[in-house]
């Protein structure tokens, strides 16, 4: 059994009130009169229904849940017709683009069972999620640029539980990721905003120590790996909070330990392996190896999920160029933690990493003003998929490119230098 948490309740109800309130206060930076559109799995209404309250505290005028169920999603995997794979509720997507274009605030709950999809068919996993990507593009490309307040939270499944907790009874296991959510998160404690002002600051000190030496490049070296990754034209740091375009200050992953820019997807060289899985659709991606050749993977291995991933590759253009490079210590608390979460949201802040597909508009200097075609033309990438995996480990090395073409080190071992 595992000794992450003693408690006889499955989830402490203190714990998970503190995460809602931080969700709305922190995450979102609610704004009175705002709507919230929550998107959540239907075992979340726990959650959802905290949310509901603190939103409407602070002042929220409408509070708009959207459940999705994971025996419904599997229905349509063993009941549904051929052509249903190659759709999508785009109708669904393109009026939420239009409610964040009138200002409402996002906020995601994420906690689905990360294997659902890995007994179906994979031709039709593939389908089904490149349709989405597609009819997903209209909010993707607002959530990419900020322009409104978004954030992500996690609430603890059953089958998520026991993924990550295999040999606990299910109960136990519950209440150990519950647990672990809520200390990544930040909430384990009574004074959890005023914990993540700390946070966020440390964060902020680190975003501007990056901006102001404005590096070019940066030179990743570990263990089989040897990355040099150009930086876009005119790229800023974020990390922590962050000002959207409506001018509010959001948490766009609650929890979160990184600091990120785009590269610039035609400068990227070198080859790198992952520290960590992917779980992706369903599909455990290990180990992968990829080598780049002038921004573009040119070469791509995994020892396991190698289908899956050549279909990742394969989605459009810009799915095997990079949108994302962020960059977290090892000694970060979920790497701490040696959890494997099977959750991006979770994992991508135990490890330096980098991410195929859409770039975040944002990481641009005065990006509200820059168009399209503007940021591609300094190097940010488009796609419809935007995807992070981990390269980041206790052997990582990084170097700053200077303009002049030295050097300086950001990373040993793994840590910050400075």
């Amino acid at each position: 059994m595992s000794d992450h948490c003693n408690s006889t309740a499955p989830i402490d109800p203190a714990k998970l009130d503190r995460l809602a309130e931080v969700a709305v206060k922190v995450g979102l930076g609610l704004r009175p009169g705002q709507d919230v559109i929550l998107t959540a799995p239907s075992f979340a209404l726990p959650l959802v229904r905290r949310i509901a309250v603190h939103a409407y505290r602070a002042g929220a005028r409408l509070v708009t849940p959207i459940l999705s169920d994971e025996e419904v999603t599997l229905s349509r995997y063993r009941y549904g017709d051929g052509d249903s794979f190659d759709g999508a509720a785009s109708w669904l997507y393109q009026g939420m683009a239009k409610a964040f274009s009138d200002n409402s605030a996002r906020l995601a709950i994420v906690g689905e069972n990360p294997m659902l999809l890995s007994g179906e068919d994979p031709a039709k996993v593939a389908r089904a999620s490149k349709a989405n990507s597609m009819a997903f593009q209209p909010l993707l490309e607002k959530i990419a640029s900020f322009e409104t307040n978004w954030s992500m939270i996690a609430y603890p499944s059953q089958s998520w539980a026991k993924q990550v907790f295999p040999e606990d009874p299910e109960e136990v296991a519950i209440a150990n990721l519950a647990h672990a959510i809520f200390a990544a998160s930040r909430v384990d404690r009574e004074d959890a905003i005023a914990n993540w002002a700390s946070h966020n600051a440390v964060l902020r000190e680190r975003v501007n120590w990056l901006n102001a030496k404005r590096f070019r490049a940066l030179h990743c070296t570990g263990s089989a790996t040897d990355l040099t990754i150009g930086l876009a034209d005119g790229h800023e740091w974020e990390g922590g909070a962050s000002l959207a375009k409506n001018g509010i200050s959001c948490n766009a992953n609650i929890p979160t330990e990184e600091v990120f820019t785009t590269p610039h997807c035609r400068r990227v060289d070198g080859h790198v392996v992952s520290s960590k899985p992917l779980s992706y659709q369903g599909t455990l991606i290990d180990q992968i190896a990829v080598r780049f050749e002038d921004g573009k993977i040119v070469d791509a291995k995994a020892s396991r999920g190698e289908e899956m991933l050549g279909k990742v590759l394969d989605t459009d253009e810009g799915a095997r160029r990079l949108g994302e490079v962020a960059l977290v210590p090892h000694s970060s608390p979920i790497s701490q933690s040696g959890l494997l979460f099977f959750n991006t949201l979770f994992d991508e802040n135990a490890a330096s990493h980098i991410a195929l597909g859409q770039c975040y508009s944002k990481c641009f200097i005065n990006s509200a003003s820059l168009t399209p075609q503007q940021i591609a033309a300094q190097g940010g990438n488009q796609s419809l998929i935007h995807i992070d995996w981990m390269i980041g480990s206790a052997e990582t090395d990084i170097d700053g490119i200077l303009p002049d073409g030295s050097k300086e080190a950001i990373f040993r071992n793994g840590e910050w230098t400075w």
